[in-house]
């Protein structure tokens, strides 16, 4: 009674719609795939934070690229068709989207001599920050506090286009992630204080601060210039006075410690300066 014929089915909607019925789950399927290859990623306990969003990143590029394929594929005929129509079209467009094309042709630059991963402390042209996300067309930065000296996350993003990466050089400041070369200066006016007399109490200070991490130190500064092929500042501090035009007396500070300590050694350092300075001075 409710049986149907195969004979009687309308076979033509199907035909006469396939490009964009095989669009849709098309579609569909590498969505659902690309969230189950995620879900699975986020549940390996095995990976750490740093190689999971590399992993999930390299994962929506993937499958926003078979998703592209797919759909050149599926609609091929179509563009056969129209192929002339497209040349002079494509004319127009790549006019139109110059800076499009550029990103585009920034990011296969990025995947060919891979400057930074997702992760990575850059700085590119005049932006800084930690590689949070990377595609085809642009890279998201997390803003570091590299300027001011703390190190730490401003809560500021940065999106910036792929097409820059053609245009400016790009820096990878990932060593900076554990330690650095911390440089410092404090000022004062031009007075009676000798400030090369308070090198000395001051190079004291900053060597009780830094003997908890100094062996350590050592090995990391080694570690670098092996990977860099290049001498760099440090792990021993050092203090430089100079002056100024405006009359000003620079006391300079460099020492290379922990990145999350570098802020915490600033403040108390400036703070045995100025006990020493005022001692000084009271004794004049």
């Amino acid at each position: 009674m409710f049986g149907v014929e195969w004979s009687e089915i309308n076979w033509s909607l199907l035909t006469d719609n396939f490009e964009y019925i095989a669009t849709l789950l098309w579609i569909l399927g590498v969505v659902l795939v690309g969230r189950y290859v995620k879900r699975l990623l986020r549940a390996n306990e095995k990976l750490d934070v740093d190689r999971k969003r590399r992993r999930l990143n390299t994962v929506d590029n993937v499958f926003n690229l078979l998703i592209v394929i797919g759909l050149v594929i599926i609609w091929s005929a179509e563009l056969q068709d129209i192929a002339i129509s497209i040349a002079a079209f494509m004319v127009a467009l790549v006019i139109a989207t110059k800076e499009f094309i550029s990103c585009i042709v920034g990011a296969f630059y990025k995947a060919s001599t891979r400057p930074y991963t997702v992760g990575d402390w850059v700085r590119i042209g005049n932006y800084d920050g930690e590689v949070t996300d990377s595609d085809w067309l642009s890279t998201t930065l997390f803003e570091v506090d590299f300027k001011g000296g703390s190190y730490a996350y401003t809560g500021r993003t940065t999106v910036v286009p792929n097409s820059v990466l053609l245009t400016n050089s790009v820096q990878n400041l990932n060593y900076m992630r554990r330690y650095i070369e911390h440089t410092f200066s404090i000022s004062r006016l031009t007075d009676d204080v000798n400030l090369f007399e308070i090198k000395e109490p001051i190079l004291a200070k900053i060597k009780e601060y830094s003997e908890h991490f100094h062996e350590v130190a050592i090995r990391y500064n080694n570690l670098i210039e092996k990977r860099l092929d290049i001498k760099i500042a440090g792990p021993e501090p050092s203090v430089r006075v100079r002056t100024t035009i405006e009359g000003y007396n620079v006391f300079t500070v460099s020492l290379f410690c922990p990145t999350q300590e570098a802020s915490e050694i600033e403040q108390k350092v400036t703070e045995d300066f100025m006990r020493i300075w005022f001692d000084k001075k009271r004794q004049l």
